[in-house]
């Protein structure tokens, strides 16, 4: 028992100094366009995806309160790849791991997704299904979210926009470059009760595009 509270007052104590650092190393600043952030809503963050620090970034500029019911999903075999990830992942984060080899489970990830709702968590989802390394804006969207939404339709589907953070953290570095950084965060969505799989997927595509800023003009 004393050996379990040491680990959650550790991992504690990790949460607090990750989210320090993300701060002072990217300068985040959250964007709330068409959404309340101290809104007690449960909520599905839907975000692009380049960078294994992405869901870190949303995690740190949260309101306190939904920090605690947030978790991310994320691919286990990259976070339980030794013991420092699997710390953080699970730990810090309690992050909900998901086997990307649908062999070596009997449950599915939109089942596993749903079960996490229902007992009353908020998700950040990264629907690209892989992280982006192409010259494209934004991958197209896995049906995933598409049936998690039919599953839960009582619950916000909020677009999430991560703004420099794969220039921060580009892939197979391991210190970070500091660079100003923005979430910004869209009005919530809800998939209509006839609206067909590749109707939503490609309104949600495109309301995670409307929140990727612009390039400033000459």
């Amino acid at each position: 028992m004393a050996i379990q509270g040491m680990r959650s007052g550790l991992a504690q104590f990790s949460g607090r100094a990750i989210t320090f650092f993300a701060r002072a190393v990217t300068a985040v600043r959250p964007v709330w366009q068409g959404l309340d952030p101290g809104q007690a809503r449960q909520r599905i963050y839907f975000a692009n995806h380049a960078s294994h620090g992405d869901f870190i970034l949303i995690w740190a500029v949260l309101p306190p309160r939904q920090q605690q019911a947030t978790r991310p999903v994320a691919g286990a075999d990259y976070w339980q790849k030794g013991r420092l990830r699997s710390f953080i992942g699970q730990d810090v984060f309690n992050a909900l791991l998901i086997q990307r080899n649908n062999g070596q489970t009997t449950t599915g990830p939109v089942d596993l997704m749903a079960e996490a709702l229902d007992a009353g968590a908020s998700l950040i989802v990264f629907p690209e299904g892989t992280r982006n390394q192409t010259d494209e804006a934004l991958l197209p969207l896995k049906s995933g979210l598409y049936h998690l939404a039919r599953q839960r339709p009582q619950v916000d589907l909020v677009p999430v926009w991560i703004e420099n953070l794969n220039r921060v953290l580009p892939k197979g570095a391991l210190i970070p470059v500091p660079l100003m950084c923005k979430v910004i965060f869209g009005a919530a969505l809800h998939v209509a009760p006839d609206e067909a799989k590749d109707d939503f997927l490609n309104r949600a595509r495109a309301a995670l595009l409307s929140l990727k800023p612009q390039p400033e003009a000459n």
